[in-house]
């Protein structure tokens, strides 16, 4: 599987972006799919995810100002993200699970995210 992300670029402090991720097969079965992200010199941290049962989890530097949305038909993951930060500035990857035992990992190659100040 493979999953290609798209919609980074450069923001001023509070403009908003969309992040898309296309996925070349199904992923209806996939447990979950997620946004994780890596600022310079920082350890990569999950931003949102999404459960193929709707659970919906956020990173709590995130909560209220981005969205993550799941489009099983569409074989797609959004990110929508509004109010940037300069502190959102990293690389964003989108990832999937997916497996009896969650144990078929996913990630795309990352889209960069940079908010100017």
């Amino acid at each position: 599987v493979q999953l290609v992300e798209s919609g980074g670029g450069l923001v001023q402090t509070g403009g908003s972006l969309r992040l898309s991720c296309a996925a070349s097969e199904r992923i209806f079965s996939f447990y979950v799919m997620g946004w994780y992200r890596q600022g310079p010199g920082k350890q990569r941290e999950l931003v949102a995810s999404a459960t193929m049962a709707g659970g919906i989890k956020y990173a709590d530097s995130v909560k209220g100002r981005f969205t993550i949305s799941r489009d099983n038909d569409q074989n797609m993951v959004f990110l929508q993200m509004n109010n940037l930060k300069p502190e959102d500035t990293a690389v964003y990857y989108c990832n999937g699970e997916a497996g009896y035992f969650r144990d078929k990992i996913y990630w795309g190659q990352g889209t960069q995210v940079t908010v100017s100040s």
